[in-house]
């Protein structure tokens, strides 16, 4: 008997790219929350985080890895990316903290049409700001903003995932 395509396969997952500025701050903290509750919610996911400022192999900042852990999110092993055309290609959503993150990621790609969402939309403000040089309480002002967000955004997220390619 055959088997209609794709059948016995395991099923895609959602790509998801979070991007902010440095990729030190809020984009690893998206990421880690990210991951976390959508393996809570038993929901597929990739989820990468990339920052328009071009920073390559900085951990994330201290706070930030101080107020994730408070959740049990270990942002640890976390090394910033930057931006790149071949990210956005790969993502089914490109989640960004700011109007001007968008801007960068539609000039590197004109087409990239709705799949570049602002994060904060989903939560309680548009932008959510950015902590770096802050005091921590700022850092768990923006994770929890952030982590509304993602919730909201996975909650709103289809279930059934793109097929495979």
């Amino acid at each position: 008997m055959d088997e209609a395509p794709g059948a016995g396969a395991a099923p895609a997952a959602w790509r998801v790219l979070f991007v902010c500025s440095g990729n030190i701050c809020r984009s690893p903290m998206a990421e880690g929350l990210l991951r976390t509750y959508a393996e809570a919610r038993q929901r597929p996911v990739e989820v990468q985080s990339a920052g328009t400022l071009g920073i390559r192999g900085a951990p994330a900042d201290s706070h930030a890895i101080s107020v994730c852990a408070e959740l049990g999110i270990d942002l640890g092993a976390h090394r910033s990316q930057a931006l790149t055309p071949e990210l956005v290609a790969w993502a089914d959503y490109i989640l960004v903290m700011e109007y001007a993150h968008a801007a960068v990621v539609r000039s590197m790609n004109p087409a990239v049409g709705e799949k570049v969402l602002l994060l904060g939309g989903f939560g309680r403000a548009m932008e959510i700001a950015d902590p770096v040089g802050g005091w921590k309480f700022q850092f768990r002002w923006s994770r929890d903003e952030i982590k509304v967000a993602v919730e909201m955004f996975l909650d709103r997220l289809p279930t059934k995932p793109p097929v495979a390619g």
